[in-house]
């Protein structure tokens, strides 16, 4: 049985959450957020271009990550800046880089997992900024995608329900939290799960949605919750996980395909029927409140994790303020 209560903790205390925390004051001192043309704190920047919005994106990663596994890094630049546009309901178009590395045959693993992502997943790489003369390895991978009918963080209401979506078909890449259901995947498998949210989005089947990022699913879950100024009651017995990982491990799992998602209840069985479509295992697992507690509860029992009226990412100037 999960001790709620220690996972509790344990989502506060994590690594991912923390990181997620270093956002608030950047919002701040840049002067931007929700109040913005362009409302910070989603996956991408949603930039309206008339009949739609063109979709920005970026992603950097710290330099334990790179030395240990390169390939998989620069595999990893161009897989989760995909999920960045899908999860708002778009469809990428293509990826630039910035990396900076030792000397040529350092950069070469981490050029090479970008290559093999790209062509997986039917994105390229179509320019960046190089440095083979640095004193260690650093990467940025940016994407640029668009959507007609465009999905935020913003949209949640009480009533909705929560829906956690993840790809089950993988392993952990060690010692490192990535759940990898991407390299060991087929083409055939990735391509399919390319069209799914935008899909949904394009049917106005979901209310809002992020991709559960290094926060974990119930830290991803926080950040949604902040973001759309409402509470979340999460039933962890309900939530997708692979059989065998408890959820010491799983609650600061990275997903290399995962989402946390709301809808109205006439729209769940869609959502879940879809996903289902491209073997994706997703679920109803709780509910959107007015309440600004973010909790999970188990087996009868409940634990406070977060209350959506803390900051986390500070993507509104006035946080208190929540849907009634």
């Amino acid at each position: 049985m999960t001790d709620i209560v220690d996972l509790a903790a344990q989502i506060r205390a994590s690594r991912g959450l923390s990181h997620k925390a270093d956002i608030a004051p950047v919002m701040a001192a840049l002067g931007i957020g929700s109040d913005d043309t362009v409302p910070v704190g989603d996956d991408a920047a949603a930039i309206p271009d008339g009949e739609g919005h063109l979709l920005l994106a970026i992603e950097g990663f710290v330099e334990d990550f790179i030395a240990a596994d390169p390939w998989f890094a620069g595999y990893c630049g161009v897989m989760v800046n995909v999920s960045d546009i899908l999860a708002m309901g778009g469809r990428p178009i293509a990826v630039v880089d910035a990396f900076w590395a030792k000397d040529e045959a350092t950069a070469i693993p981490m050029l090479s997992g970008m290559r093999a992502a790209a062509q997986r997943y039917g994105v390229p790489v179509v320019g960046g900024h190089s440095n083979l003369k640095a004193n260690g390895g650093q990467l940025a991978v940016a994407i640029l995608g668009r959507t007609e009918q465009v999905v935020t963080s913003f949209g949640a209401r009480p009533g909705d329900n929560l829906l956690i979506a993840t790809d089950m078909a993988g392993r952990f890449r060690e010692p490192f939290p990535w759940w990898d259901a991407s390299t060991n995947a087929g083409d055939a498998h990735l391509r399919e799960l390319m069209p799914v949210m935008p899909d949904l989005a394009a049917q106005g089947r979901l209310t809002a949605a992020k991709d559960i990022s290094m926060a974990g699913p119930i830290g991803t879950a926080i950040m949604l919750a902040e973001a759309s100024r409402v509470g979340l009651s999460i039933d962890l017995d309900a939530v997708p996980r692979p059989a065998g990982i408890d959820w010491d491990r799983w609650a600061s799992a990275f997903p290399s395909f995962g989402f946390v998602m709301t809808a109205r209840p006439e729209n769940v069985a869609a959502v879940v029927g879809r996903f289902a479509a491209a073997g994706v295992a997703c679920a109803p697992c709780g509910t959107v409140t007015a309440s600004p507690d973010v909790s999970i509860t188990s087996q009868g029992e409940r634990a406070l994790v977060w209350s959506a009226a803390e900051r986390l990412i500070g993507c509104h100037s006035v946080p208190e303020t929540f849907h009634a």
